[in-house]
């Protein structure tokens, strides 16, 4: 539903949310007034707890009871109340530092790494194992089916052939055959300069102004495409990953019913490919449309034992070429602005890390 968030709202939002965060315990209006500076008389909360309600950012538990945040509370929390902790972040950055070693072992490093996220923040660190080989392009054609399809035809490194077919943007300007297939022709051009023996990977790289106006309108249809091919050309083996901080994790409150301890364990003992497939996204970042760092808060998480639980994860690099992912898995009741500086600032110095190797 629509809901027309005000200051007076998102105030309240905000100190509900941070008060959950400390106490795991509903927030009721006395609490807010008391110990949060709003200014505004406990019937205004009430008020406000009642809108955001209706709006589906707060729930009861039960009738006589605070409230609490729900999934699209946090969402909106995260998106429009808070920014990354800048203090967290150089903590981190020094701690690691402190700590390792770039003369090490790659994966000493990571598991350096690994360990200090889950020291740090208290919750499930996890690191992908960098990927170590990636398929290379040694040909792209996108070639015209009809006026509104087109084949895309990838030939890879070992020359095996991948043939795709994409329906063509449905609003461009072209509607000439003979002059379609001239703009395909010169898009199939740009691609094999910029990607002949290369990863696939580095259509991140790809700096789009340098096509034509008129190219520019099947600039979203084929970076989509290469991003499929891309998660198409990962290896089987890769899935390898780092994970510290089970223990502590589990003493949180929302880990007291122990079906979910052992759903939750089986899944990252024993299906740690899932989790790798969900974090480890090579199109994260991208300049079109890809954020820096993923987000997935309770049920948006696809697995269902992390559906209590919130995932924060992003990419590490080398050579700005993502090869790697870190994250954090924890209660939805994290203390966002550190997890997400603590996530950020991991894979910053670890994409420093692998670069000098």
């Amino acid at each position: 539903m629509s809901f027309d968030l005000s200051k007076r709202h998102q105030q309240i939002l905000w100190a509900t949310i941070r008060q959950y965060i400390s106490t795991a315990e509903p927030v009721g209006s006395k609490t807010l007034v008391d110990g949060y500076n709003l200014n505004i008389s406990p019937a205004t909360i009430r008020s406000g707890f009642a809108s955001l309600e209706k709006a589906g950012f707060l729930y009861q538990p039960h009738t006589s009871a605070g409230r609490i945040p729900s999934d699209s509370g946090y969402r909106l929390y995260v998106d429009r109340l808070i920014q990354p902790s800048p203090d967290i972040g150089r903590q981190v950055e020094e701690l690691l530092a402190d700590k390792l070693d770039w003369g090490w072992s790659l994966e000493a490093i990571l598991r350096g790494a690994v360990d200090v996220l889950a020291t740090l923040s208290g919750y499930v660190a996890m690191i992908t194992l960098p990927q170590t080989r990636r398929s290379t392009v040694k040909h792209i054609q996108l070639v015209r089916v009809d006026a509104n399809k087109m084949m895309v035809i990838v030939v890879w490194d070992a020359y095996e052939t991948q043939s795709i077919l994409m329906q063509l943007p449905q609003n461009r300007s072209t509607i000439d055959e003979d002059l379609l297939d001239r703009e395909l022709q010169f898009l199939s051009n740009f691609l094999n300069s910029k990607l002949r023996d290369r990863s696939i990977l580095e259509v991140l790289k790809l700096d789009w102004s340098e096509l034509d106006g008129e190219l520019q309108q099947y600039v979203y249809l084929v970076s989509n495409l290469l991003g499929d091919l891309s998660r198409q050309s990962q290896p089987i083996h890769s899935s390898q990953m780092m994970i510290c901080g089970i223990s502590e994790v589990l003493c949180q409150p929302e880990f007291s019913q122990l079906q979910q301890v052992k759903t939750l364990l089986h899944l990252l003992e024993s299906e740690q490919d899932e989790i790798w497939k969900l974090i480890f996204n090579p199109h994260l970042n991208s300049s079109l449309v890809q954020p820096k760092i993923a987000i997935r808060i309770g049920a948006e998480n696809p697995l269902k034992p992390m559906q209590i639980c919130t995932l924060i994860s992003t990419n590490y690099h080398q050579d700005s070429i993502p090869v790697g992912s870190v994250g954090l898995l924890g209660p939805k009741r994290m203390l966002y602005e550190d997890a997400i500086a603590l996530v950020e600032s991991a894979a910053d110095y670890i994409s420093a890390a692998i670069s000098q190797q």
